[in-house]
């Protein structure tokens, strides 16, 4: 029988930097969570927040309402969702959430693996980061149908503020890869306009904190800023600029998309935070 509104029972994979505040946040707001914990310290952290912690998330999926994911990368994804036993495991009518920035063709995957077992997938990538969560204003970018995005609207009201319908699944991966496009390139070009100042014999601190009352307000820039140095932020979030700018031109190469004058601002940030101490 299919699962009727509210949605309260839930299962969590991907209890990590984002996941674990998001759990927070849904059990605080009165939901069942049973989250997936790898680790012994993982899932005392989860204990310790209310969450019932798991060793597997096929028994997270148990008798849940919705299942979310938050994992890192598309092959985590696919291992999750589609290597595991969950979609088996999921009673018919419950609804998967996936919260990665992953290849849009992974998402219809999933979806089309899930249709016959009455499953429904959001494809829910989010903007914004630890912060957000906890004041509950994390942008969803949600891909599905308008059914799916009103019931689970007050699952994800949890932590998100706003829940943006952007089209059928695999459309909510496409949009987060252009935003995350668009950001990545404006680093670049603040990293490269820290170097014109500098040129010009402009402090860069002060720099970008002038910047930050002008037009070229953004932020890409405040994000900077806060830093103190273009090569000190990028370095501070290497790892996940990489695997987004990555992802981003890995998708547009399988779709035949051009990356146009976005292309020499990525290869800028490329070289910012290079050989830094900081």
């Amino acid at each position: 029988m299919a699962h009727e509104s509210p949605v309260k029972r839930l299962g969590f994979a991907g209890a990590g930097r984002m996941g674990l505040p998001m759990v927070r946040r849904l059990v605080a707001a009165g939901h069942e969570v049973r989250a997936v914990g790898r680790t012994p310290d993982r899932r005392t952290a989860l204990t310790g927040e209310g969450a019932v912690a798991l060793g597997r998330v096929e028994d997270a999926a148990e008798e849940a309402d919705a299942v979310l994911v938050c994992v890192f990368t598309d092959r985590q994804v696919r291992e999750v969702c589609l290597d595991s036993g969950l979609l088996d495991t999921l009673p018919d009518g419950a609804a998967l959430v996936v919260h990665t920035t992953a290849n849009p063709r992974t998402l219809q995957e999933i979806a089309e693996r899930a249709a016959p077992r009455g499953i429904t997938v959001l494809d829910a990538p989010v903007s914004g980061g630890p912060h957000d969560i906890a004041a509950g204003r994390l942008t969803v970018f949600a891909g599905g149908d308008e059914a799916t995005v009103e019931r689970l609207r007050p699952v994800l009201a949890a932590y998100a503020d706003p829940v943006l319908p952007v089209g059928p699944v695999g459309a909510g991966q496409r949009v987060k890869l252009v935003n995350n496009a668009l950001f990545a390139a404006q680093i670049g070009l603040v990293a490269e306009a820290a170097r014109l100042g500098r040129d010009l014999g402009v402090d860069e601190t002060v720099l970008l904190a002038a910047l930050g009352h002008g037009s070229s307000a953004s932020r890409a820039l405040a994000g900077v800023a806060s830093r103190g140095s273009a090569d000190r932020f990028v370095t501070d979030v290497r790892e996940f600029l990489d695997k987004d700018v990555e992802v981003v031109r890995q998708v547009a190469d399988g779709l035949g998309a051009r990356l146009g004058a976005l292309e020499p601002a990525l290869a800028a940030l490329g070289r910012a935070g290079v050989g830094t101490d900081a």
